[in-house]
């Protein structure tokens, strides 16, 4: 077995040759594992991407009468970035065996070393039914900590089983999750996984000077998750205590209650949710719906604004947003508008983050409002292309939840009416609350005020 072992490395390392690679020392070490189950958890521009990539295209070269091989990722665009080195590889060092390449499909065909078919495919885990099918020889599975649990341990492990196949997983750590416990199980003694955990500079291209410099500029909590690669407990996470007073049953209309709500609208890709507040800080009420025309979105809300009965609304009214506000205040329903723009999404944030820390609002149970919960969980910071950070939900999450919720407070906040314990009236202006000593938004190339769309 162990002869078997070393020839497997010396046939990958002398392919790596031909290909014109050379692996640094961490991505080497990733190379000459046998582990079934690797997890690589580094700093970004680490080189996870090109070590990927070029253990996709070994398992694809490797002898075999057919081999099937999927890049998974949140979404297409994310799964591509492997994708893309195989290809430019493949492309230029592999020509001769290339036999087909689909750039609308995401799908490449090899000739393998013993005359056989190997394919590559890229996969969105954005709708799971889709990741069922055929058995895998091998698995890359990138940005895997921004994945639910379910995606890997329903859809993806069984793929490997009746071939025998490998998995690699990549990601920048993101909090201690599931793909925390992956890692562990690399360091614990598990002779099925092997994992490394690596800084960004252990890459010796990059200019670790340049790096050294984000330290000043960025949060150092953001710092020590991106670039040197930690799991920390809660990172990433822009909101706080979201499962804490996350305790209550939906609740029926109140006469004489006062409610405020929030809209956050999507014709298409997103959702439209709408999210009610009473003067307890309770979400007392939230409807989600994908698909509809203007004119039954409209009457949907105003069945409900008519339900609660005394409500003041805070609608977004940014670009087809218009309209519907404008249709909304002739229905009779006591809409106002807020136009999303980059600094007026910071501000409906930084005040959201800022009330879920003082545990002022409290929110319907995990088990009847899992979309809202899981939202506000996922939602967090990253860096940007530009060295910034950047704030939002990762790939293939939604944030409608958390943006209608944010208006609802936002409302509470800086109307008239202020049951969260903040203000009677708005400052002039509506100032953006500080949160956890630094403005949680875009990046610092990024703050130009711009509109912004579903």
């Amino acid at each position: 077995m162990a002869t078997t072992k070393t020839q497997l490395r010396i046939r990958k390392n002398a392919l790596f040759a031909d290909l014109g690679y050379e692996p640094h020392d961490g991505q080497r070490l990733v190379h000459e594992s046998n582990a079934p189950r690797r997890v690589l958890a580094c700093g970004v521009r680490w080189g996870k991407s090109l070590c990927a990539a070029m253990e996709g295209l070994a398992a694809a070269m490797a002898p075999k009468e057919r081999s099937f091989g999927w890049i998974v990722a949140p979404t297409y665009d994310l799964g591509e970035k492997v994708f893309r080195e195989i290809v430019r590889v493949a492309g230029s060092r592999l020509r001769h065996y290339l036999l087909d390449l689909s750039g609308h499909e995401r799908t490449l065909a090899l000739t393998n070393l013993a005359g056989g078919r190997s394919e590559i495919r890229v996969r969105s885990a954005e709708n799971p039914v889709s990741l069922l099918g055929e058995g895998l020889d091998w698995l890359i599975v990138d940005e895997a900590a921004q994945l639910k649990p379910a995606i890997w341990q329903s859809y993806l492990s069984e793929r490997l089983h009746d071939r025998k196949g490998w998995a690699l997983f990549l990601s920048t750590p993101r909090g201690k999750g599931w793909y925390y416990d992956l890692f562990r199980r690399g360091q614990d003694g598990d002779s099925t996984y092997a994992s490394w955990n690596a800084p960004s500079w252990q890459n010796p291209y990059l200019d670790s000077a340049a790096i050294e410099a984000e330290r000043g500029t960025i949060p150092e909590a953001v710092f020590r998750q991106e670039y040197e690669g930690e799991f920390l407990e809660g990172a990433g996470q822009v909101f706080r205590n979201v499962r804490d007073l996350a305790i209550e049953p939906w609740r029926e209309p109140v006469a004489g209650e006062r409610y405020l709500a929030g809209l956050d609208l999507a014709k298409v890709q997103d959702f439209t949710v709408l999210v009610l507040l009473d003067r307890e800080r309770r979400v007392v009420f939230a409807d989600r719906f994908q698909r509809l025309d203007w004119a039954l979105q409209i009457q949907r809300v105003r069945a409900t604004i008519e339900r609660y009965g005394n409500v003041r609304l805070l609608v977004d009214s940014t670009g087809a947003g218009e309209p519907v506000y404008e249709a909304l205040l002739r229905e009779g329903i006591p809409a106002e508008p807020y136009a999303f723009t980059v600094r007026s999404k910071d501000a409906l944030v930084n005040n959201l983050a800022l009330l879920l820390e003082r545990r002022a609002i409290t929110r319907p149970r995990p088990d009847l409002w899992p979309e809202g919960i899981d939202e506000l969980e996922a939602f967090g910071y990253s860096i940007s292309p530009s060295g910034g950070v950047s704030t939002g939900a990762p790939p293939g999450v939604h944030d409608d939840c958390v943006m209608a919720l944010a208006l609802a407070v936002w409302h509470a906040q800086a109307g008239s009416i202020s049951f969260l314990g903040i203000s009677e009236e708005a400052p002039p202006g509506h100032p953006v609350p500080e949160f956890s000593g630094y403005r949680v938004g875009r990046g610092r190339a990024e703050e130009e005020d711009e509109d912004t769309e579903d």
